[in-house]
């Protein structure tokens, strides 16, 4: 059967078309003001677990916290090669801090159980913390590589990494089960499948009440294979006063808007006068020193 993988995945809003209705006064992201795309630093997650499953042997299961639309990421895993996809979902988890979804995330991933691998992205792109994958590793009381840019070797027992550090890289070693987070750069993510996009692309997501691992299962069962699994925060046994916003020590205090205009243009001769004119101005403006 091979390893075990959970792959965290994330649909984020597209950073690159922010405008001035992305944040809502409670300084929560306004996720409906801007265009969903998969996070880039899980796709890069995806496709190593991918690799592994090519040349171990493994079952990948994809995990994503969310909204209902969320389970767009997920068909995206299938639709490159995951084997299941989970959605999170559930009015309590929303607003949730890193330290919150870290929690969801890790009472969603021990229902699970038996995993020998988990990969993250390194971070989303909504947020730019880097947390939440070191918190789920700290919460499973699991070892955990970061920053990892490529996975040396790999069987079931240990895994070999390379790891980027300030100034260079470090070779590292863990057994198994470990968590990993995985660089931008790491690996080229495939383009979905053709023949899997055709297999799966009207399935649709269904909330599940029973047991993960399940011995039989109903051919119309939520645990069927291909089925995005829709779970709530009974189905994973979490704590309603630790998720979401009331599980959220981090508060937004305060939003600015920010307006970038032009300024009044200042044509510079040039001439060596010219030149010397404007750094002694600048140096006086104190914007260079």
């Amino acid at each position: 059967m091979g390893l075990k993988i959970v792959v965290t995945v994330k649909q984020v809003p597209d950073t690159h078309n922010l405008s001035r209705d992305a944040m809502k006064p409670d300084g929560t992201v306004n996720r409906n003001a801007l265009p969903a795309i998969f996070n880039p630093e899980d796709l890069n997650a995806l496709e190593e677990a991918l690799k592994i499953k090519e040349t171990l042997g493994a079952t990948v299961t994809a995990i994503s916290m969310g909204p209902p639309k969320a389970k767009d990421v997920l068909k995206e895993c299938l639709y490159r090669g995951a084997d299941d996809g989970i959605l999170i979902s559930d009015r309590q988890f929303a607003g949730a801090d890193t330290l919150a979804t870290s929690y969801a995330l890790k009472c969603a991933v021990e229902k699970i159980g038996g995993f020998d691998l988990i990969l993250c992205g390194r971070q989303a792109i909504d947020g730019d913390t880097a947390q939440v994958g070191p918190q789920i590793a700290e919460k499973l009381n699991l070892n955990q590589l970061t920053c990892v840019s490529e996975i040396i070797e790999i069987n079931d027992q240990t895994v070999i990494a390379k790891r980027i550090v300030e100034g260079g890289y470090e070779i590292v070693k863990s057994r198994l089960p470990v968590l990993i987070t995985i660089l931008a750069g790491a690996n080229e993510p495939r383009s979905p499948s053709a023949k899997r996009v055709m297999a799966f692309k009207n399935i649709d997501s269904k909330v599940c009440e029973t047991s993960y691992d399940e011995v039989y299962v109903e051919p119309d069962s939520c645990d069927m294979i291909g089925f995005i699994k829709e779970w709530n925060a009974r189905t994973i046994d979490a704590d309603p006063s630790i998720c979401g916003l009331s599980g959220s020590p981090t508060k937004v205090k305060k939003i600015e808007g920010v307006v970038l205009t032009t300024g009044v243009a200042k044509k510079v001769e040039n001439t060596q006068a010219g030149i010397a004119d404007l750094v002694h101005e600048l140096i006086e403006e104190h914007i260079i020193g």
